[in-house]
């Protein structure tokens, strides 16, 4: 029964949990500039935040309705603000002229920048909460294997796309010039900082 669980979280996982919007946007310029290892773990990080908040979304639909009812608008200020300091720090950077695997940094600030702007948006535990309702499973509480396999398979899933995403993002590496890496930088930088600056105002005004 577990393994039905666990696949169907896989499912789950792969389908919902896709790195696309400003995290996609963050492991593209990641994997560009810090190399196929730094992508890859920018990816994982992301999909460490899915699962956790897949657990969360099992202690219960009450808890997590009431967290999301008090809790908001200061999450959703503090992902705004992530964000903005991230598109600051990328549109700043300046991408190397050394081959990217060969600088040997940067996966550990890539699992944690995509770790925390995840953490920041906890839009999914909605999404998780939801795919719990449809499966029929109760949470921790009266259902705790089955909810630790369907943890298990969407972060499985979530992880799938680490090197999928790293693989197509690294076909385009060897074409871009150095010049051209440092305007992907302004761009990606600008677009975070845009969309930081829109969710920030979006729950102040709320």
């Amino acid at each position: 029964m577990e393994s039905e669980f666990f696949i169907k979280g896989l499912i789950a996982g792969f389908l919902i949990c896709a790195p696309f919007g400003p995290i996609g946007l963050l492991c593209v310029r990641i994997t560009l500039v810090d190399g196929k290892l730094a992508g890859v773990a920018s990816v994982l990080g992301a999909s460490v935040v899915d699962a956790l908040y897949c657990a969360v979304a099992g202690l219960g639909i009450s808890y997590i309705s009431n967290f999301l009812r008090n809790e908001h608008t200061p999450l959703q200020v503090a992902g705004g603000l992530v964000l903005i300091i991230m598109g600051i720090s990328v549109f700043l950077s300046h991408p190397s002229e050394k081959d990217p695997e060969s600088k040997g940094h940067g996966v550990l600030g890539a699992l944690g920048s995509s770790f925390l702007l995840m953490l920041a948006n906890p839009i999914s535990i909605l999404v998780f909460t939801a795919t719990f309702t449809g499966l029929g499973i109760q949470g921790w509480q009266d259902a705790q294997a089955p909810t630790a396999a369907l943890v298990l398979g969407v972060f499985a899933g979530s992880a799938l796309w680490a090197p999928i995403f790293v693989a197509a993002v690294s076909l385009f590496r060897p074409q871009l010039t150095l010049s051209q890496l440092r305007f992907a930088n302004r761009i990606a930088g600008a677009i975070l900082f845009f969309f930081g600056a829109v969710v920030c105002l979006l729950a102040l005004l709320r």
